[in-house]
């Protein structure tokens, strides 16, 4: 059994999903949900101390070897991302004791269950491939499942915000099929592990860079990177309260992933930041969404809203990280990319906490919450926190990262637009407090009580690990400083 771990880590809630639609009973379809959950988390951890004690693991599907059959490869990155994914599915996942707290119909709960475990499903298998179409094709079943989930939306708005997530989603994942196709058409192959090796010897040729072109433009749309983002702030702020925290923890992350596997592993980052100097592209784009995303967020009367809009940043700080081409600005990238999904994953939970109780996540209606709701408001306080970076949080472990890497590089100005920016995160985050702490509550305000531990305890898991993990950063930034050499070392950084 334990040798086919890779395939079962996609496999377990892929068969969950439908079994959900067939049991038909609540009840029943959330254990299916919570046991499938687990189960991918305890596999990722599994193949995770696998690969750091003896090295990337390869499964050979149906016994076909690569490249004649699909190869699973899972190397240090894939299983960093698998852990993360896994983590925040099996937390979020187990945040829905039942149908008030997901903020869905009755008739679609089950429905509800089995496209999160569809979408779930498709992360992992990104994560987990080592075939350029097999990632496609996870790719859309992850994304098919998100639009259904972000149309479950109570409002209608979320109708269309899905349309929008569609038809933005499906021209991105033309732009990576063309790129894809590409790179079939020169090298003949479509194993990863082929790709790195021919797509560096061919890189002179006009096919190769249009297929980087269509690859790099496909995955920034899917990434919601500026000026690339719009569907994003309406996805998230219509989306289920549960979804929203789901995807913000996981679906741009995955993308991230496709991002520094597109950039490292199949062109390196030699012809990428040496030959095609994407970096002075990255660069600015990166900065633009780090202040474009914290002042629009701070303009937002609700509060979901406001998070989206913050996520738009926070994918410029990931992406900066990345442009640097170095160990330290890529270990700041993906150590963000595990504290953004704790930090978002809690604060987004927050909110669905106070929705579950007041029905709405507009700011005006958090009037007195602070001392109706003490426990929700409070980790609400400690992910904003975060956001902002204050020593003490994971926000401050990897925006510090990403000032050493701008330092080490003589970019003193975008060292300084880092903290600038971070300090922008004071002012949206305060506007929420304010509101809940010093505004009070009206008479014609319902009584509003502090939701039960059902609904606390996986919010305070991914809440409370933004700041043991700011505290003792050892395991995160060891695991992406190991994942950062490996990737900069076999491609041979621009920088040291």
């Amino acid at each position: 059994m334990a040798e086919h771990l890779p395939v079962l880590q996609v496999i377990v809630p892929l068969l969950a999903a439908p079994l959900c639609l067939l049991v038909r009973v609540p009840r029943i379809a959330r254990v299916l949900v919570t046991v499938a959950a687990w189960t991918s988390l305890a596999i990722a951890v599994t193949l995770m101390a696998e690969v750091r004690t003896s090295g990337t693991i390869t499964y050979a599907l149906g016994g076909w070897a690569a490249p004649y059959g699909i190869e699973y490869r899972i190397d240090l990155l894939s299983a960093y991302l698998l852990v993360l994914v896994s983590v925040v599915a099996a937390v979020v996942l187990s945040f829905l004791p039942g149908r008030p707290a997901a903020q869905i119909s009755n008739h679609r709960e089950t429905h509800f269950y089995a496209a999160l475990l569809l979408s779930l499903a498709g992360m992992l298998g990104i994560a987990a491939t080592g075939d350029a179409f097999n990632i496609f094709v996870f790719l859309e079943i992850s994304s098919i499942s998100a639009y259904s989930l972000v149309a479950l939306g109570r409002r209608r708005q979320a109708l269309m915000a899905a349309f929008s997530y569609l038809i933005i989603g499906t021209i991105g994942a033309s732009f990576i099929l063309l790129g894809i196709g590409f790179m079939y058409h020169m090298t003949g192959t479509l194993n990863m592990d082929e790709l790195a090796v021919y797509l560096p010897q061919l890189t002179s040729t006009r096919t190769v860079r249009v297929a980087f072109a269509f690859l790099f433009v496909g995955v920034s749309i899917k990434l919601a990177l500026f000026p690339l983002h719009q569907w994003l702030p309406n996805a998230y702020s219509e989306a289920p309260a549960a979804v929203s925290a789901f995807l913000a923890a996981t679906s741009t992350k995955i993308s991230y992933y496709l991002l520094v596997r597109v950039v490292f592993t199949l062109f390196g980052a030699a012809f990428v930041f040496g030959s095609l100097h994407l970096d002075r592209l990255l660069v600015p784009l990166s900065i633009a969404a780090m202040f474009s995303g914290s002042i629009a967020a701070i303009y937002q009367t609700n509060v979901k809203r406001l998070l989206a809009y913050s996520s738009v940043a926070q994918v410029g700080y990931m992406t900066l990280g990345l442009s640097f081409a170095t160990v330290t600005g890529l270990t700041g990238g993906l150590v963000h990319l595990f504290n953004h999904a704790m930090m978002k994953g809690g604060l987004f939970l927050s909110v669905a906490c106070i929705g579950s109780r007041i029905g709405s996540a507009q700011l005006d209606d958090l009037r007195g919450l602070g001392r109706r709701m003490p426990f929700s408001m409070a980790s609400f306080v400690v992910g904003g926190l975060s956001l902002i970076g204050i020593p003490g949080t994971v926000g401050f472990i990897s925006k510090w990262y990403l000032v050493r890497a701008a330092l080490e590089q003589g970019r003193w100005l975008v060292a300084g637009l880092i903290v600038a920016s971070s300090l922008l995160a004071v002012a949206y985050v305060w506007r929420v407090l304010e509101v809940a702490y010093f505004a009070p509550r009206s008479a014609d305000d319902p009584v509003v009580s502090e939701v039960g531990w059902k609904l606390l305890l996986p919010t305070w898991v991914l809440i409370g690990a933004t700041v043991y993990f700011g505290l003792s950063a050892d395991l995160t930034v060891g695991l992406a400083q190991d994942v950062a050499r490996e990737l900069v070392g076999i491609t041979g950084g621009v920088t040291p």
